[in-house]
């Protein structure tokens, strides 16, 4: 049959369909895909059930697909906060929209509707007020144009292929108050349970695969059809591809749909391992109710197995059949809960996380017990002494939840999706929920955890607005302890967990200990007596507010060991044991490992690393870096990095000791004390030396999604120069000196309004100084890109005789030695192009850069044409006893990546015109960062 004799009959259908009240929402919809225009042309029919008690005027459906229509929508703000700017700067034909032409209800009246503010939801306010119980039907014609898939995935892909999700309009929650969420690539729409039925028309030569079942499937020149019907279901989801890549695998417990596999493991060897998970799926969790189950490569690549699963294939450290088992597991079970269980996406995800990832933990302790975490790279001789290559595959659980943890930006597991920073949403959270529940496993008995996962399953799957409540009342029907710590300290607070033994007597009969409680939080603790590394008891404390006292009787245990099997995720474990034989045994050997490991608790980690650094007058010195840093943060750190200097022939290097104290996590939320020290050259045969204390304390607001930070630092820099009897007379102020110098900086680091500005105050025997900097970055709606800063310092005390100590327009000289410079005493040739944007700021090379009153200047640059940007500076100079002198500069900058990479090209300033003048190669300026560190910074800042 021709799709519009189809159409023609549906809607004949829906017009002859009885008004009488029925239980749930009916979704009747038929849609038609244009290739060309990457449009889909919608009908729909909706059926609203007033299931609740109310008497409603207003409905609400969500449109998540117009959320790529602006730059201004809660999807782009969201894109901004994590530095990514694709959607900001989208063509008008990449960017998705929904334009809707008419809503009517059963009546075949108008309907008023209105898009509220510039948010993906649509108000559609009634013509009479629908009473609890009753029903309306709305017929909506709409057509949504599909983004490009390049920002979130969803849309149309450059292959000409089509991921739909959240693509046709659905009804918000109602469950008294509307709960009505944005769009903010969070994959959690919350909508309502219906029974829909879509007529999908879409090009020929495609193919098609569905979370929902596929009926009536045609073919006619030039496109195709099929309906999809799901029952009990919330959206539909359609994979559409040139490449008949999806299988079907039909197992004893039900169909599964997927693209995942794997070259190197054979066909028959996946069905085995699909049966094989699709059984533990229906045994641990009950029958899946849909019967079909789609589990796509897409669905894995939004959600994946971070970390050393991710490394390239050919350095893959797994075997196939676990690689292939766990990407696949990680899928499933994922959409296994998604489809039937239908808790409040945005504010109560963890119960899913916490169904899901405990499944996996289970999964792999039941079929690989032994699986290291860095699989068959544990065996390389590099690597097997390396703490992290020995753990179990199941603590990387522990190790990436704690990684927030130490970084203070943990967030309690009931925080809603789009407050979470962005490593907490993707991995940390998940990862601590699922660790609850080993948590509650170990210590309740597994039957009984598993019973409550199974029964809370059965019992709320495709039921409408289940909550955590519903999951805590099923756990307290099975547990035989008590539960209310792990909901109301575990799961709804961000408190630490942290035990350690403080003292231990022993008889011949018993051994008595005092449990401290560090972090005050109240959770249950568990003891185990070891012998030679074999487990010979084992117990459970609770009720331990700060310290008490208990006695247990003696089994021959050589050691007590708190959270041994490591099911707790505890904030602090390398004071977790104590030996009964005696006090010198107890103290833990020094270990020296090469390059930074997990932290391992029997030791005292010394870790080593070359390093390689280089400037104009050390050269290149190689050297070896001594520090205790682990992949955790700890409080105490220190970091010693001696070097030899080939073109000295002496040792030069660094040194720095810190020890960080976190208050909270908003407000005065850090403080850091520190001592450093450096000492390198910067002339020949002309060595600088520095030791510096300093105190910093660092504030950030409440929203910890925020990337505005302020700091106060205070700092006393020492200086110690020895100089070259050759060029003695070249120094004109005294060789050492110390400077008391105190800063606060308020910095708000947004890529499409970056701000930020510092009071620094300096004082020292010879003088006294203040200075101001602001700077700010804006990426307008045109994508125009303005840059400005200002400068202004002052001398309030200047005793010197030299511009030493002086403001720079240019090129400071940096007597604190803050400045990676390459040559810092260069005054001509290549090193002294570098330019590091600090005090006046100036790219053009003056006469008389220096200032030993007052200066004030502007820089500005714009964007001529993406990353080709012009600039221009201008300021006022004063010295003393001269006129105020008013200088300028303009010039083409090459914006490559900001801050890190960037190139001037003088034009025209108070030199004339530069560009003509003949030794313009050397008037070149250029900016380069060579840390790795810093470099790093550019890809990880958008996950914390």
């Amino acid at each position: 049959m021709h799709p519009k004799n189809i159409r023609r009959l549906f809607w004949l259908l829906v017009v002859m369909l009885p008004f009488t009240s029925i239980g749930q929402h009916k979704n009747d919809i038929v849609a038609t895909l244009d290739g060309e225009t990457k449009q889909i042309r919608i009908k729909q029919n909706f059926t609203y059930v007033n299931d609740s008690n109310k008497g409603l005027t207003t409905i609400y459906f969500n449109d998540w697909n117009h959320a790529y229509s602006n730059k201004n929508t809660a999807l782009a703000k969201r894109f901004a906060e994590e530095f990514n700017r694709s959607l900001h700067l989208a063509k008008e034909r990449e960017r998705g929209r929904t334009t809707i032409m008419t809503i009517v209800d059963n009546n075949y009246s108008g309907l008023e509707w209105e898009r509220v503010e510039n948010r993906d939801i649509i108000k559609v306010t009634l013509n009479e007020v629908l009473k609890p119980g009753e029903f309306v039907q709305l017929f909506l014609t709409y057509t949504i144009k599909l983004p490009s898939a390049k920002f979130t995935g969803y849309g149309h892909t450059f292959e000409s292929g089509y991921n739909l999700k959240d693509w046709y309009l659905t009804p918000a929650v109602f469950d008294g108050d509307w709960k009505l969420y944005d769009n903010k690539n969070l994959d959690d729409l919350y909508t309502n349970v219906s029974e829909t039925r879509i007529n999908f028309t879409y090009p020929e030569l495609l193919s098609l695969a569905s979370n929902f079942r596929m009926s009536n499937t045609s073919r006619y020149d030039g496109g195709q059809h099929v309906q999809l019907i799901g029952n009990k279901r919330k959206s539909c989801e359609i994979i559409i591809t040139y490449d008949k890549r999806f299988t079907k695998h039909i197992t004893t417990s039900f169909t599964v749909t997927t693209d995942i596999e794997s070259s190197k493991y054979g066909e028959i060897a996946q069905g085995i391992s699909i049966s094989r998970i699709a059984d533990f799926l229906n045994e641990n969790l009950g029958a899946y109710p849909h019967g079909n189950l789609l589990v796509s490569e897409f669905d894995y690549n939004k959600s994946p197995l971070y970390g050393i699963s991710q490394l390239p294939s050919f350095i893959r450290p797994y075997e196939e059949q676990f690689q292939f088992e766990m990407k696949f597991l990680k899928t499933a079970v994922r959409s296994y809960i998604k489809e039937t269980l239908y808790l409040d996406p945005r504010k109560e995800r963890w119960v899913n996380d916490a169904i899901g990832y405990y499944l996996m933990i289970k999964y792999v302790d039941e079929f690989y017990p032994n699986q290291k975490l860095t699989g068959k790279l544990s065996r390389w001789w590099l690597l097997k002494n390396f703490h992290f290559a020995q753990m179990d595959f199941n603590e990387q659980y522990t190790l990436f939840s704690m990684l927030s943890a130490r970084k203070n930006i943990d967030q309690a597991l009931t925080t809603p999706n789009d407050s979470l920073i962005k490593f907490n949403e993707k991995i940390a959270n998940g990862y601590k929920a699922g660790l609850g529940m080993s948590y509650l496993s170990a210590y309740l008995g597994e039957k009984k955890l598993d019973s409550t996962v199974l029964d809370f399953y059965q019992t709320y799957k495709q039921q409408p607005l289940v909550t955590a409540t519903d999951f805590r009342t099923t756990l307290e029907k099975y547990a035989d302890k008590e539960v209310a710590w792990f909901f109301d300290e575990y799961v709804a607070t961000d408190d630490k967990i942290d035990y350690k033994i403080k003292r231990i007597q022993k008889t011949e009969d018993s051994i008595t200990f005092v449990l401290k409680n560090k972090q005050g939080t109240k959770v249950p603790i568990s003891l185990f007596g070891l012998q030679n590394d074999t487990v010979v008891s084992h117990y459970w404390f609770t009720g331990i507010d700060s310290t008490k006292t208990f006695t247990i009787p003696r089994n021959g245990e050589e050691r007590l060991v708190l959270n041994y099997d490591q099911k707790i995720p505890e904030f602090n474990q390398r004071d977790n044991w104590k030996t009964l034989n005696g006090f010198f045994s107890s103290n833990k050997k020094l270990k020296f490992q090469f390059f930074k490991d997990t932290e391992d608790p029997y030791y005292n980690q010394i870790f080593y690393v070359p390093i390689v650094n280089f400037n104009l007058y050390d050269g290149v010195t190689p050297g070896m870096r001594f520090y205790n840093k682990t992949f955790l943060e700890r409080n105490f750190l220190y970091d010693i990095a001696p070097a030899y200097s080939f073109l000295e022939h002496t040792m030069v290097g660094k040194a720095s000791f810190r020890y960080r104290k976190y208050h909270q996590k908003t407000g005065l939320y850090m403080t850091n004390y520190s001592i450093s020290a450096s000492t390198s050259h910067f002339q020949d045969n002309s060595r600088f030396s520095t030791l510096t204390p300093a105190i910093n304390f660092a504030w950030r607001p409440e929203d910890l999604l925020s990337n505005r930070r302020q700091n106060l630092m205070f700092r006393y820099r020492n200086v110690f120069r020895n100089i070259d009897e050759n060029i003695a007379d070249q120094i004109d102020t005294d060789p050492d000196y110390g400077v008391l110098n105190a800063r606060f900086t308020d910095v708000d680091n947004n890529i499409l309004n970056y701000s930020s500005w510092y009071v620094d105050a300096q004082h020292s025997s010879d003088f006294s100084k203040i200075a101001f900097e602001w700077e700010y970055r804006k990426l307008f709606q045109s994508n125009r890109q303005l840059n400005l800063r200002f400068y202004a310092g002052k001398f309030l005390r200047n005793n010197t005789n030299s511009d030493y100590f002086s403001f720079a327009l240019d090129r400071p000289t940096d007597y604190m030695f803050d400045l990676n410079y390459l040559g810092r005493s260069e005054s001509s040739g290549l090193y002294s192009q570098q330019i590091i944007i600090a005090e006046g700021g100036f790219k053009s090379k003056l006469a008389n850069p220096f200032a030993n009153d007052w200066i004030a200047t502007t820089n500005a640059s714009t964007n001529i044409w993406r990353w080709i940007e012009a600039y221009g500076d201008l300021g006022f100079i004063k010295n003393k006893g001269e006129d105020t002198r008013f200088v300028y500069d303009s010039g083409i900058r090459l914006n490559l990546v900001t801050d890190y990479f960037e190139l001037y090209f003088p034009v025209y300033s108070n030199l004339g015109w530069e560009i003509g003048q003949d030794d313009y190669g050397q008037r070149i300026r250029f900016i380069v960062t060579l840390s790795p560190r810093t470099l790093i910074g550019l890809f990880t800042r958008k996950w914390f």
